[in-house]
């Protein structure tokens, strides 16, 4: 088989093995009959085929498409599941991580992003001592839209 097939091949094998599953109806695996489990499914899809074919760029994808459908699976079916949103930029975060794992590439974006959000996820739980975190947070939950514009700009006009 070539490989540049093999991402395909994968993608058909999941989603034939989720819906022959599906038919089956085994009962151990009603929760799993869902859209999330499409996308864990693609996310699985991705990461194998990195792996075997060596083609790490698709690390990022493949972590972030099954991050997502973790998250989401988890958001339905239950409870105690943490729905805040620095869960994304969360899954965002390892998957820089993950592919900066194999590429050596956006350690420090993935680390940023890891370590940030656990703090915005934190935050209201935190230390007597850490008090003032508490109020820094909250304005930057206010400013992150201009944070984001702003660095983007940074970067639309950043010299190579």
């Amino acid at each position: 088989m070539k490989k540049q097939n093999t991402l395909f091949a994968y993608l058909l094998i999941g989603i034939g093995l989720y819906f022959l599953l599906k038919q089956l109806q085994f009962p151990i695996l009603t929760n799993f009959y869902s859209w999330q489990s499409l996308l864990i499914i693609i996310g699985l899809a991705f990461l194998i085929h990195s792996f075997s074919s060596k083609h790490y760029q698709n690390l990022f994808t493949g972590t972030l498409l099954l991050g997502l459908g973790i998250h989401f699976h988890g958001l339905a079916h239950y409870g105690f599941w943490i729905d805040h949103w620095a869960s994304y930029t969360l899954i965002i975060g390892i998957a820089f991580l993950v592919r900066a794992w194999k590429t050596k590439q956006g350690f420090l974006m993935g680390f940023l992003f890891t370590i940030l959000s656990i703090i915005f996820i934190f935050s209201s739980r935190l230390s007597i001592y850490f008090y003032w975190l508490d109020d820094v947070v909250g304005i930057l939950e206010m400013a992150w839209p201009i944070l984001l514009i702003v660095v983007g700009i940074f970067f639309l006009f950043k010299r190579k």
